[in-house]
């Protein structure tokens, strides 16, 4: 008993030891998730950045770096990410690279509102003024002497409308907010919105803007190392020595977003949708045009939903549509026609909010459409009136002129064949079995001939 005893001891304490010691040989990994945006801030890139924070936040990773390069994009998408950003439970560090990238508009609100905010050489921020639907908002007044206004400091933007205002006054409190919370410049910031103002990259470190300048990644994780921040209120101090980066690659979820949400794919799905369920309205049963319309018209309304639309211009762009197709039922001898192709093109052009970088419409593609439209609409009415001129070809009224063949020997009454019918006919001249004639008048039943020369 006692050996088997001492046995059971030695083998529970070798255990423990082995156990204690595999724990040391393997630590925790260490990983630190990469997300990159270079596109226009949309829906799928939102997508994208909130999946890859979830995922930092799942795996507990070290950090979450994004590597932004923007020209701006749509404000809704924008305070979604910022909100990720605000809330997450990780470091969220945005780093615009590569050299020659941008954080412009959108971008900037992005690098303020990160933990620790990083630019590589050659990159530049701001021009972060919102652009309201229809256009930029009236030209900001100066002072008196042209540049600024009483004292030192520069005017205060004063746009010219009350929505322009609130819309100015909104973005700036917004990052003025922003940072504030993560300590960097202020002042730049505002003016970063009320005047448009850009900073390249050193001049930005200069200013407290940004935290740090990196070549790439790995240079940034080295200067990451030791650097304490603070996350969800508590001081954090970054451990990026040897640390293992993973990078989060979009999935075909996101992808199938990012092609749908496309302003000029939207535009196409809306297109076809509508021309669809009019195919489908002329040739009822055909069910193939009013299947591929009802879809289309369906994902070309959900991409509309989420992008940045003017309401008037998606109102004209059907108005027209319903204009062309009601010059194809009404004699209105084209007016209708070509005022619905009018409306369909400035519909068109003022359909998304074209000056949010990323989210415009080609006007190549716009006027390929229309040329396409009115060319279709201009057939239709040769074909009518080419229709409208060509002779009878059905009723009774189309035997004035006819040849048929005489089945007596007559003059005055007989029976002639004529479009494999029998008919009673009268003629002044002698007509023989056999020989053809022609329908001069019809008089009730009776068809008025004459003998062919």
């Amino acid at each position: 008993m006692r050996t088997l005893l001492f046995t059971l001891l030695l083998t529970l304490g070798l255990g423990m030891l082995a156990s204690l010691a595999g724990g040391q040989a393997a630590p925790a990994l260490r990983t630190a998730v990469v997300v990159e945006i270079k596109d226009a801030i949309g829906p799928a890139t939102k997508d994208h950045f909130l999946r890859a924070l979830a995922k930092a936040e799942d795996d507990r990773a070290e950090l979450l770096i994004l590597v932004l390069d923007t020209p701006g994009g749509l404000d809704a998408a924008m305070r979604d990410i910022i909100q990720g950003m605000l809330n997450a439970r990780v470091p969220v560090v945005t780093f615009v690279a590569p050299s020659g990238a941008r954080a412009a508009s959108a971008g900037t609100f992005m690098l303020y509102a990160s933990h620790i905010a990083a630019m590589a050489p050659g990159t530049n921020l701001g021009a972060a003024t919102p652009v309201p639907i229809g256009g930029a908002p009236p030209e900001q007044p100066k002072g008196d002497d042209g540049d600024k206004a009483d004292g030192d400091e520069p005017a205060a933007a004063k746009p010219g409308s009350a929505s322009d205002r609130k819309a100015i006054n909104d973005a700036v409190a917004y990052i003025r907010g922003l940072a504030e919370m993560r300590g960097r410049n202020v002042e730049w910031a505002e003016a970063a919105v009320r005047s448009a103002e850009s900073l390249p990259s050193y001049e930005a470190l200069e200013m407290n803007v940004i935290d740090l300048i990196a070549d790439d990644v790995p240079a940034l994780l080295a200067a990451l190392d030791g650097r304490e921040v603070t996350v969800a209120g508590t001081k954090v101090t970054l451990q990026t020595e040897g640390i293992t980066v993973e990078r989060f690659e979009p999935d075909w979820r996101t992808q199938l977003l990012s092609v749908i949400t496309n302003p000029l794919v939207a535009y196409g799905l809306l297109i076809i949708g509508l021309y669809g369920l009019m195919f489908e309205g002329y040739n009822p049963g055909a069910l193939v045009p009013g299947v591929v319309g009802a879809i289309c018209l369906l994902l070309g309304l959900y991409a509309l939903q989420v992008l940045s639309v003017n309401y008037a211009g998606l109102a004209l762009v059907g108005l027209g549509i319903a204009m062309m197709i009601a010059e194809v039922f009404l004699p209105s001898f084209g007016a209708l026609g070509l005022g619905g192709l009018v409306a369909f093109v400035i519909g068109s052009i003022i359909l998304m909010d074209t000056d949010a970088p990323g989210f415009g419409v080609n006007l190549g593609l716009i006027g390929g459409i229309a040329a396409i439209a009115g060319s279709i609409m201009l057939g239709t009415i040769w074909l009518a009136m080419r229709a409208r001129r060509a002779p009878v070809s059905s009723g009774v009224e189309q035997m004035i002129g006819a040849r048929g063949v005489a089945l007596d020997d007559f003059t005055g009454t007989g029976r002639i064949r004529i479009v494999g019918e029998e008919w009673a006919a009268v003629s002044v001249a002698p007509v023989a079995a056999g020989q053809r004639v022609i329908v001069d008048s019809i008089d009730g039943l009776t068809l008025k001939v004459r003998p062919e020369a």
